[in-house]
């Protein structure tokens, strides 16, 4: 049970001031700030290199590219969940073209309805984002705690001419003697014979 509510962050790209209105006056603020707006790709770009968003709702087209191929580039480079409006005539090319890269698409016009389902899909791609990238951060953690405990094993057996069991026993013991992780022994290690 979560106590905390989630509000997402939000960036708005569209040329047509109309469109931007109509989906910001449905961003409650309570759920989703802050809301930036920017009018064309490069605008985005600009905006998107001093921070992240929860959110990326692109209105195509826009003055400088379609914004397809932006929408793809924030996909596979931030953990931003993407959604993309597209005429009704290019729907069926843009959807295969973005589904590939887990960018969500729909057709306009749409129903303020629609839009409102939108907003759940996207804040239910971002909470399976957050939990991945939790996921790949305690991995990395995990990696290089297993390449720190193996450097102080070899440099165990090369200065000290144990053999790899005997350095992986000493630095366990040395870690339940001492009521600390391995990894403590073997940075100590490291310092010990790199200083």
């Amino acid at each position: 049970m979560r106590l905390q509510k989630t509000v997402y962050s939000v960036l708005l790209i569209s040329s047509a001031d109309r469109f931007t209105d109509a989906v910001c006056s449905l961003l409650s603020p309570a759920d989703h700030a802050p809301v930036e707006r920017a009018s064309s790709v490069s605008a985005a770009k600009r905006i998107l290199s001093r921070r992240q968003f929860d959110f990326v709702i692109i209105n195509t087209p826009l003055p400088d590219e379609s914004g397809v191929d932006f929408a793809c580039e924030v996909s596979e480079n931030t953990h931003s969940a993407v959604l993309v409006f597209v005429r009704g005539e290019m729907y069926a090319a843009v959807y295969e073209q973005l589904t590939p890269f887990g960018v969500f698409t729909l057709n306009k016009p749409l129903s303020q309805q629609s839009l409102m389902t939108a907003l759940l899909w996207l804040a239910a791609a971002r909470e399976r984002l957050r939990k991945t990238e939790s996921k790949a951060v305690s991995i990395e953690q995990k990696m290089q705690e297993i390449r720190t405990v193996n450097k102080a094993k070899w440099l165990l057996l090369d200065r000290e001419q144990m053999s790899e069991a005997q350095a992986h026993r000493f630095i366990e013991k040395e870690a339940m003697n001492r009521c600390v992780p391995k990894l403590v022994i073997a940075k100590e290690i490291i310092q010990k014979y790199e200083t």
